[in-house]
């Protein structure tokens, strides 16, 4: 009896979440497009059957398995869109984590016009 090869077994393991995650990908993508106009939500963007593929399905709270029947976590992005939505959530999420505690930073003190009111009675 052969012996599974490590190689191969990740191979299945990885061609097996893929499929998994095409599987779940055609429930809420085929419903996404049924509910909402076929329009990029953030450069409005139109798509026919012959580009559609270039639309994706963008979840708002970045869970792909929050997926509600009325689709309220969902917005239709083209693929450029949907890129750059991620990437700046990816960087948003980056910033957040080497920021040091917002209550903690220093505010500013001064107040460049805080005279304002009395220059003004000046100049009359």
């Amino acid at each position: 009896m052969p012996t599974d090869n490590p190689t191969d077994k990740l191979d299945r393991v990885v061609a097996q979440a893929r499929r998994d995650r095409e599987e779940r990908e055609k429930g809420y993508r085929e419903r996404a497009l049924k509910l909402y106009p076929w329009v990029c939500g953030r450069c409005a963007r139109e798509f026919t059957r012959e580009n559609l593929r270039e639309l994706t399905v963008h979840h708002r709270d970045h869970n792909h398995d929050n997926n509600p029947p009325d689709g309220s976590n969902w917005e239709l992005l083209c693929i450029y869109c949907h890129d750059n939505e991620h990437s700046r959530y990816i960087d948003s999420e980056a910033g957040d984590a080497s920021q040091v505690d917002k209550r903690k930073r220093a505010t500013a003190t001064h107040n460049p016009f805080a005279n304002l009111a009395d220059m003004l009675k000046e100049k009359k």
